[in-house]
């Protein structure tokens, strides 16, 4: 496979381009791509450009050819608001549901959830799992790079919301997502946290109009439950 790299900015639409520092570092001595090799650079606005490496000394440098624009999104736009998971949990949900295809996520604070972030420490976790969004992108071929929105409590994102259908996925929930019929507009997937939602966040969920859909009989993971959600979700109304 051509080494696909997101290029932070507007890409020229020829000529020669000098990558930047931390891209170079990782195609030449990551990677260790060679003069003359194939890459392949997006914008993350649904441009990629072909392009041929060239090395001078420790700089890198593209020789840009064809410019396309390749739609690889999904026709479904799901939105996953995943409850802070511990330890590399949260890169791991982040990684997969990129690759399958999520339009957003929006991590939120649960009563329950492990991780506890400050002010300074959730700025820095953002600014990382921006990052390995876009290194999912750079992975799975997408050329726009879904949204990865900043940490709010639970409460204060259910009082805002009002874009689209939601969905807080429970144990014993009424109903499961085969059951359900296309609504037009964003579908939100809420997952919990590693114990799972208390009885207060269930009933404000369904206060906020949340619908509660079990994932069949067994209890997952809260790293598992997710993206078990978003692959039934395109299988059933996506591009599966």
């Amino acid at each position: 496979m051509i080494s696909r790299f997101h290029y932070p900015g507007a890409l020229p639409e020829c000529g020669e381009l000098a990558l930047p520092d931390e891209l170079a570092h990782h195609a030449l001595r990551v990677l260790r791509l060679r003069d003359g090799e194939a890459l392949i650079l997006f914008d993350g606005r649904g441009d990629e450009v072909e392009a041929r490496l060239s090395v001078r000394g420790k700089a890198g440098f593209a020789v840009l050819g064809e410019r396309r624009r390749v739609n690889r999104e999904s026709p479904l736009q799901v939105v996953l608001v995943q409850a802070l998971a511990a330890s590399d949990k949260m890169d791991w949900v982040i990684q997969k549901a990129v690759e399958l295809g999520v339009s957003a996520i929006q991590p939120v604070q649960a009563e329950r959830s492990v991780l506890r972030l400050s002010a300074e420490r959730a700025e820095k976790r953002l600014a990382h799992w921006r990052q390995v969004a876009v290194a999912a992108c750079e992975q799975s071929g997408r050329n726009r790079i879904p949204e990865v929105r900043a940490l709010q409590g639970l409460g204060k994102w259910l009082a805002a919301h009002r874009d689209g259908s939601c969905h807080v996925l429970a144990p014993g929930g009424e109903v499961g997502f085969t059951d359900l019929a296309r609504l037009p507009g964003p579908i939100h997937v809420l997952v919990g946290p590693e114990g799972g939602w208390t009885d207060s966040e269930l009933a404000a969920c369904d206060g906020a109009g949340c619908r509660r859909v079990t994932l069949g009989p067994r209890v997952l993971r809260t790293e598992t439950a997710g993206l078990a959600a978003l692959a039934v979700l395109q299988a059933r109304w996506g591009d599966f």
